[in-house]
């Protein structure tokens, strides 16, 4: 069976790098395919036409997301003109629930199958989104182990098709590796901090970690601090951290890997990476009040870190979150982790095991990709 012509739409980078590693893999496998939607640099630079520049669909917070309405209603309907003109034979829609949930119901209307690939969390949160989601696809690709049951569980067929993390964090450099392309002895002790990547995430934490990494030195001075440094981060904004003695590493390096000895990170994909990394770590998060207020009230989870939630919704990985993010209790959580053999790092490693035993070693692409393939196939009998 053949494919000929595909949509497919990510909002966000992180959706763009995924959704580029299915367009890879469908044209790897059917030749000629063709895939055209709303892309970033990723999706074209692995062969996908774009329609529209996913950046005017990104924006954050209600003051940007109000102006920017009209031109996101243009570009939906721009979008449904496009596939009632052309017809593709599916459309993959990635993450960005906000708007991919609206757009895949309209699709659907214009009798084109749709795939969500990674699966909006209404598990965290949203749970009164589960009949909107049932109506804007056919099909459901999960990237974390637990969420088919819970889907199921909602009346909604899911299927997991890996973890990207889990494949992604497989390579790349040895903790030996890092240190010597650092210039340090294979005995430094290195720690990483990560202080998130959007504006007000480094605003409100890079003080904080900052006055940590000094009282950390005290006690410690054998320590050496790194930061990655993510494309589109501002490193004027980083200033306090490069002042405090951290040394930047790109994180936009092939071989990108932070194997490291221990680590703070702001919460993120990047605390399930050092899980997956073996790296001990300390998740903190401060949020604005007003953010933090409606928060609480929607989620119904213990922990904030995926790896966390991966784990039974255990803290396995101390959290550190708004009144409870102070420099003291940083420094007194990570204090146990300056020693590699603690029975604090001891025991987030052996769980680090048990988590990349539940996410194993599927490829996300592939999987994503069958289900594509069985969309259509299944499709095609009733054309």
């Amino acid at each position: 069976m053949s494919v000929s012509k595909l949509f497919i739409s990510a909002g966000e980078v992180s959706g763009d790098i995924h959704a580029a590693t299915v367009v890879a893999e469908l044209i790897r496998r059917h030749e000629g395919v063709l895939t055209s939607g709303v892309t970033g640099t990723h999706m074209q630079a692995a062969g996908c036409a774009q329609l529209f520049p996913m950046s005017d669909l990104n924006v954050m917070g209600i003051t940007d997301v109000l102006p920017a309405l009209p031109r996101i209603w243009r570009i939906e309907k721009a979008i449904l003109a496009w596939c009632k003109e052309n017809q593709p034979e599916a459309a993959i829609l990635v993450d960005f629930s906000s708007f991919h949930m609206r757009l895949g119901r309209k699709i659907r209307a214009l009798g084109i199958p749709v795939l969500h690939f990674i699966a909006p969390k209404l598990w965290a949160w949203g749970k009164w989104r589960v009949r909107k989601l049932s109506l804007s696809q056919d099909s459901l690709a999960c990237i974390l182990p637990f969420e088919p049951a819970w889907f199921a569980a909602h009346g909604i067929a899911a299927r997991y098709v890996g973890n990207p993390s889990a494949v992604a964090c497989t390579g790349g450099w040895s903790k030996a590796e890092l240190k010597k392309q650092l210039g340090l002895k294979s005995d430094q002790f290195l720690m990483a901090i990560l202080p998130g990547s959007r504006n007000q995430e480094i605003r409100l934490h890079v003080p904080l970690l900052a006055a940590s990494m000094q009282r950390l030195k005290q006690l410690n001075p054998n320590i050496t601090f790194v930061v990655p440094v993510a494309p589109g981060v501002n490193r004027d904004a980083l200033e306090l951290l490069w002042q405090a003695g951290a040394l930047p590493v790109e994180r936009s390096q092939v071989d990108y890997a932070l194997r490291v000895d221990a680590a703070i990170a702001v919460s993120g994909t990047a605390t399930l990476e050092l899980a997956l990394w073996d790296v001990p770590n300390v998740l903190i998060y401060r949020a604005s009040p007003v953010t933090m207020f409606i928060g609480q009230r929607l989620v119904s989870l213990n922990c904030v870190g995926l790896a966390n939630i991966i784990l039974d919704d255990q803290m396995v990985i101390p959290e550190l979150i708004q009144q409870d993010c102070t420099v003291d209790h940083i420094v007194e959580k990570t204090r146990p982790l300056l020693h590699s053999e603690s029975v604090e790092a001891s025991w987030q490693r052996s769980q680090f095991e048990l988590l990349r035993e539940r996410l194993g070693d599927l490829s996300p692409a592939v999987g994503a990709a069958d289900m594509l393939d069985e969309l259509v196939a299944k499709k095609r009998p009733g054309d």
